[in-house]
């Protein structure tokens, strides 16, 4: 059976009326951030900070992805649903606030580590320590939502419970960090746009097939 968080999430998704006026300035601020990262990247060749933000934003477009099979395969609720007030929910699991934060988490990240990849912080490599770091602050906050009733979970795995916080520690947020901190690293321009291209080509085809051939996006 349907759970009631799942109903409440399907009744306004993709509803275009619940757009409010605030998304119009997020978007701004949104393009205002990458424009003024693709002037300084044409001007000095350092496209990486793009490459952060795109990254930590496709990673999470997959998990949503993936969080909507789950949905669609159990009948029942994703791993994790966003039922709540929202200016425009985009998935079950997913809505427009989410999205413009996930789009700036990655630049975030890149503006935080040291250009020195040897820098150490408490004796953990600069890098790893800020991507460790943001992943612990996601899950304290992700807690705060669930807590407040904005993000509900309904299996026993993904729970606020020692285990569960791990799970969604490992799974939720870590990978999207330590993949910038990767794409970040690769040597050649055209290693990073078709590792990037390749995040987004997945999770797109996980959308497309839904639509396609099962008739559904969640």
């Amino acid at each position: 059976m349907m759970t009631d968080a799942s109903r409440q999430a399907l009744e306004g998704l993709r509803d275009l009326s619940t757009l409010k006026w605030y998304v119009i300035p997020m978007i701004a601020y949104t393009f205002l951030i990458y424009a003024k990262e693709f002037k300084k990247a044409r001007t000095g060749g350092n496209w990486n900070a793009i490459f952060a933000g795109l990254t930590v934003f496709g990673l999470d477009f997959i998990n949503e992805t993936w969080n909507g099979w789950v949905f669609h395969l159990t009948q029942r609720s994703a791993v994790w649903t966003a039922p709540g007030e929202t200016a425009l929910r985009t998935m079950v699991g997913w809505n427009i606030e989410i999205m413009f934060m996930f789009a700036v988490s990655g630049i975030i990240y890149y503006y935080s580590v040291s250009d020195n990849p040897k820098d150490k912080i408490l004796g953990i490599p600069d890098h790893w320590f800020w991507a460790i770091g943001y992943s612990i602050f996601c899950v304290f906050v992700e807690c705060l939502l669930n807590k407040g009733g904005h993000l509900v979970w309904e299996y026993p795995l993904w729970y606020r419970s020692f285990a569960g916080v791990w799970l969604i520690f490992f799974i939720g947020y870590l990978p999207f960090y330590v993949g910038a901190l990767l794409v970040i690293g690769m040597k050649t321009i055209r290693a990073k746009v078709i590792t990037v291209s390749s995040i987004y080509t997945i999770a797109i085809a996980g959308n497309v097939i839904g639509l396609g051939l099962l008739g559904w996006v969640y």
